[in-house]
């Protein structure tokens, strides 16, 4: 094919390679979801491989994981009584308090997840958190919202990877390094780099958790909250990378065409900045994903025909061993 004919098909194949199944989306109402996909080399992209915790990666070992707990007023009072229109279970509670909240009942709704909370249900936990951290419905309280997640993390850290509510585990964990890397104002929750490094870390390597693996290898690429290391940030925005994180896309494909601190690979970091803009434009990104479009613009514009043609050829591998 000429040059001209692969740099039209770039963004197209990019895009199939999205409908592909490239970035899934996870939901956390209490339907069972998938693994992430697992990563591949960055050299190349290859057909994925099982994950279940994550192992170290390459001949570099990951830290251990650093669960710091905190000084902060005792969690939320939660209610042993069932609501006035009690399920059978703690488990129906939940799925009828979601359903509640999505249409708009939300005392009712609210009243159901606390007694399903108040009974141990891990998705209770986790909602009743997201709702007070995001004021869905309610009025925000990021101090409440931290002791959710707080109770959600002490009790079930090391649980299997594998179970139904890893998932609220490991976002529980992500939710409490974004509150440590920022603090809760008026509280005894004070900014701690450090501790939101532990607990992003945790997340990303117990679990496997995307979110968790991007904001690790954020950390280490700025030095903040931990030593800067280009090469471990490289590796653990790889892994998100390979599990759909398009800001891990995006990120490593910025240093990888850029050559930040680590080996320039123009080619392979224009493929990732593809495959992440191309995310950006299957799920209607908003103006946060802007910095993607605008990167993956001004690194097509830089880059020369032959390593726009050799990123098609990744773009391509990526799209097989994802069919």
């Amino acid at each position: 094919m000429r040059t001209s004919k692969a740099v039209m098909s770039l963004g197209l194949l990019g895009l199939a390679g999205v409908a592909l199944g490239l970035s899934p989306a996870v939901s956390f109402d209490g339907t069972p979801a998938a693994r992430p996909v697992p990563p591949a080399p960055v050299a190349a992209p290859m057909p994925p491989r099982n994950v279940g915790r994550a192992a170290p990666i390459g001949t570099v070992p990951l830290p251990p994981a650093n669960i710091p707990s905190a000084t902060v007023p005792a969690g939320p009072t939660l209610s042993a009584a069932p609501p006035a229109a009690a399920a059978r279970t703690p488990f129906d509670s939940l799925r009828s308090g979601t359903q509640m909240l999505r249409e708009g009942r939300i005392d009712q709704g609210v009243q159901a997840l606390e007694y399903a909370a108040g009974q141990g249900v891990p998705g209770a936990i986790w909602k009743l958190g997201r709702i007070y951290a995001d004021g869905d419905g309610v009025t925000q309280d990021q101090l409440r919202a931290f002791e959710y997640f707080r109770s959600l993390t002490k009790a079930h850290a090391y649980d299997p990877p594998g179970t139904p509510h890893a998932r609220f585990v490991a976002n529980a964990f992500v939710s409490l390094g974004h509150f440590y890397l920022h603090g809760i104002p008026n509280s005894e929750v004070k900014a701690d780099a450090a501790v939101a490094h532990g607990m992003f870390h945790h997340a990303a390597s117990y679990f496997g958790d995307p979110d968790a693996q991007y904001q690790v290898g954020r950390m280490f690429l700025e030095g903040k909250g931990t030593a800067k290391n280009a090469l471990q940030a490289a590796r653990w925005l790889r892994l998100a990378a390979n599990n759909g994180q398009r800001n891990a896309q995006a990120l490593l494909g910025s240093i990888l065409f850029k050559g930040t601190d680590v080996s320039r690979q123009a080619a392979m970091g224009l493929f990732w900045l593809t495959v992440a803009k191309d995310a950006v434009a299957k799920e209607g990104g908003g103006p946060d994903d802007r910095w993607i479009t605008e990167t993956y613009a001004s690194a097509f514009a830089q880059a020369t025909e032959d390593e726009r043609a050799l990123a098609l050829g990744y773009l391509e591998g990526w799209m097989r061993s994802r069919r």
